[in-house]
């Protein structure tokens, strides 16, 4: 079993050497974790993974070799009540008279009514908790802002609150297919300077200075030819982007391959007060924002990636965001962000031609005073242009 988890952790491209399986023995042996699959999990992760970028690889090759992975946490809902097997499409007319109701305090007031005295499973109804209706509360059906509950996929992309522990993966910077023209892109935002103590050999000023000394040997030292040009990739990570994964990866690829100075961290949908740096870790590992903002300053170029693809709440108002009781709204944020960075843009993956169609697309493009950029060869050389 430990021979078949080292085998597919190596072809999934995560680096395991004897010494390690063998420490994951020795670790066994000792009764370092309680016998189970959880314990071996973590225990396995710790002694085999030796770079947090390999983490999301690590999952895949475990649940290949073990046929599964540590339970998530459990759902309080009985999953039969959002199940749904396929997608209602709902006229004009029938989505004119869906009834908005209140915010996000009257929602909540009312799931924990509905909660309290529903007994069963309901589809295409409009009040109880359901599926493929118009109640603002569940899944998979339609609703201008609501609840949506379960791990099914969203639809219109407009719910207040998701009432799940939605866990993303962090993105694979070993992507190669597709990168070439992004790498292209890229590379003319690169500024080479000659930086740190002179330690390279100038062999054309070297042989120029030798021979104006008639034969006699004079070296000339260079101070080392680095890339210059600091980069802050800020991703969307989760919900609707998970669509447009692969072609993130890409430009993350491409970017990683490109700047020594590259630095990346996550956000959802807007920012707001906490970024971080590994998705597998973001419920117990963040930066402030601010912090962020402080330690970057006006030298860096700073790219956002996402699909800006929301509820308009999420960007006017404080509370907005889907997942958490923010204090402040995004659209602070990004202001900040604005003020802080005079090189700044924005990538969406989305086509622009789609753009118009959602309101908080055009919030942020707004906010970003227009810097916002498809995310395709074409547009990310207008993008560096900009920056």
């Amino acid at each position: 079993m430990f021979e078949r988890l080292v085998h597919a952790l190596r072809r999934a491209g995560v680096p395991v050497s004897l010494g390690e399986h063998l420490a994951l023995l020795g670790a066994l042996r000792a009764g370092v974790v309680p016998p189970g699959t959880q314990g071996f999990y973590h225990l396995a992760r710790t002694a085999l993974v030796k770079d947090e970028r390999h983490f999301d690889r690590f999952d895949r090759a475990f649940a290949e070799a073990l046929g599964g992975r540590p339970a998530d946490a459990p759902i309080e809902i009985p999953e039969a009540w959002l199940r749904w097997e396929a997608a209602r499409r709902f006229t004009p007319e029938e989505r004119a008279a869906i009834d908005v109701r209140g915010g996000v305090d009257a929602l909540t007031e009312a799931l924990r009514q509905r909660l309290a005295g529903q007994d069963g499973r309901h589809e295409g109804g409009s009040h109880w908790v359901g599926t493929r209706g118009t109640s603002p509360l569940g899944a998979a059906g339609y609703a201008p802002a609501g609840i949506r509950l379960g791990r099914g996929p969203g639809r219109a992309g407009r719910a207040l609150k998701v009432w799940e522990r939605r866990e993303y993966r962090n993105l694979d910077d070993r992507v190669g297919l597709g990168t070439r023209a992004f790498q292209v892109a890229l590379r003319r935002l690169r500024r080479w300077a000659r930086e740190g103590a002179a330690e390279d050999l100038d062999l054309a000023e070297t042989l120029r200075a030798t021979a104006r000394n008639g034969g006699w040997l004079d070296l000339r030292m260079a101070r080392r030819r680095r890339n210059a040009t600091r980069v802050l990739l800020l991703l969307d990570a989760g919900g609707s982007m998970d669509a447009h994964v692969r072609r993130v990866e890409r430009l993350f690829s491409a970017a990683r391959s490109e700047f020594e100075r590259l630095e990346s961290y996550y956000f959802h949908n807007c920012l707001y007060e906490r970024v971080w740096r590994d998705n597998r870790r973001r419920h117990v590992e963040t930066l402030p924002t601010v912090q962020l903002l402080k330690a970057h300053d006006a030298r860096w170029r700073v790219v956002f990636v996402g699909d800006a693809q929301m509820h308009p709440i999420e960007v006017t108002h404080a509370g907005g965001s889907v997942e958490h009781d923010n204090a402040e709204p995004g659209a602070e944020w990004l202001r900040r962000a604005v003020a802080r960075w005079p090189h700044l843009v924005w990538l969406n993956p989305v086509p622009e031609a789609a753009w118009p169609s959602t309101a908080s697309t055009g919030l942020i493009r707004a906010l970003l005073r227009g810097r916002m950029y498809p995310l395709t060869p074409a547009g990310l050389r207008e993008a560096v242009a900009r920056l």
